[in-house]
């Protein structure tokens, strides 16, 4: 199976995709409540039933009406800046899934852009992407903070901007990602996408979330596609 020639470039998902690393999910699911905390929000005013951007949309609220607008309005940076720090602990020990290297150097030899789309924040996805000498093989780099943080995956915007700097448009790319949230973007921008099986989806997880995605072991299985 060849890759679509309607693709002008091939872009990665980073963690569990492009880069295998090691995350504390735990500790960063729970940054905006801990944030807020530390804020003296009562926890009876942080509303956790829908994650991190209610706990954000509700913290918010209260400090406003409280009188707390500059802390308010300081709240998004200080939670994106927490995010990369739990995210650099482990920072040191990622590196590439095998093949992934090769893949992406016989893409831009066959003429394809690459580039990389990640939840992370700008500073920790440019230090793992420098540690392993491969940040060189990437025409765009879009991190969580590059951008609104409501423009961040899964909003299809995300895909807008990495496209943008590409100078393509979101159909003309081929999104490679491990996870649901790297489906919807992909989905609702217009972009193509495979699922990988080397991050937190199982086969099983794809089939849920939609039985016609395409599914491949690794970004090096697009080695064969593009021979």
């Amino acid at each position: 199976m060849a890759l679509d020639p309607r693709y002008k470039a091939v872009c990665f998902d980073m963690d569990g995709t492009f880069m295998r690393t090691k995350i504390d999910f735990v500790k960063l699911a729970n940054v905006v409540y801990d944030e807020l905390i530390e804020f003296g929000v009562p926890e009876y005013a942080i509303d956790r039933s829908e994650g991190a951007r209610g706990e954000l949309e509700s913290g918010t609220e209260w400090l406003m009406r409280n009188g707390r607008g500059e802390e308010a309005r300081s709240l998004r940076g200080r939670v994106s800046g927490r995010s990369t720090t739990v995210e650099m602990e482990y920072a040191g020990i990622s590196k590439p899934f095998d093949g992934a290297v090769d893949t992406v150097k016989l893409l831009r030899k066959k003429g394809y852009k690459t580039g990389i789309l990640t939840r992370g924040g700008h500073t920790y996805a440019e230090f793992i992407l420098r540690r392993s000498n491969v940040i060189e093989l990437f025409d765009a780099v879009v991190g969580r903070d590059d951008f609104p943080e409501e423009e961040a995956k899964p909003s299809p915007k995300a895909m807008v901007n990495l496209g943008g700097l590409l100078g393509l448009k979101p159909e003309e790319i081929l999104f490679i990602g491990d996870h649901k949230i790297d489906w919807l973007t992909a989905r609702d921008s217009g972009a193509g996408f495979y699922g990988v099986l080397t991050g937190g989806y199982r086969l099983e997880d794809w089939k849920a979330a939609d039985p016609d995605i395409q599914i491949i072991e690794g970004v090096a299985s697009l080695i064969k596609m593009i021979e």
